[in-house]
């Protein structure tokens, strides 16, 4: 009776991770219902940039629960639901991102960033954020471990 006093209610959030050495993996985030930082649910970067080694994932095939070392996640792809929204008060870098395993992803940055640090050199050098978020599309994010990214260079505003 008591494990259920303290069990802490979250969901799932289907995702595609890529672990060193591993390769793909797919598998299942769990986050809180409410998030600790904004209104609404928790999301999957806030989870990814906690301070704890280990990230508790649910695999799908094996069905089989795993906590992976947030230092063996390249990066994590999932989709979300398209929210223009925000879009005015975000701003938006576009830029390609070089991975140490010769992957290249091009997107763009939409962060909510104070004017004065709102270079694409300072979200990178954010120092409590292991992990950044590119948006691939309107819907397709992917949160990419700094400790395995090469170079980013700035994309043109017209792509």
């Amino acid at each position: 009776m008591k494990a259920r006093i303290l069990k802490v209610p979250k969901t799932e959030k289907e995702v595609s991770l890529w672990v060193n050495p591993d390769g793909l993996v797919k598998g299942s985030l769990f986050l809180l219902e409410q998030s600790h930082e904004h209104a609404g649910q928790e999301e999957p970067i806030e989870v990814l940039n906690q301070d704890s080694p280990f990230v508790v994932v649910r695999l799908h095939k094996p069905e089989q629960l795993r906590f992976y070392n947030r230092t063996s996640l390249i990066r994590v792809e999932y989709e979300q639901e398209e929210n223009n929204d925000a879009l005015g008060e975000q701003t938006i870098i576009p830029c390609t991102i070089h991975l140490m395993d010769g992957s290249i992803l091009e997107g763009t940055i939409r962060e909510t960033l104070p004017p004065e640090r709102a270079r694409l050199f300072d979200y990178l050098n954010r120092e409590k954020a292991r992990f950044i978020r590119l948006y691939l599309s309107d819907t397709e994010v992917c949160l990419i471990n700094k400790a395995f990214i090469n170079y980013v260079s700035p994309s043109d505003e017209t792509h």
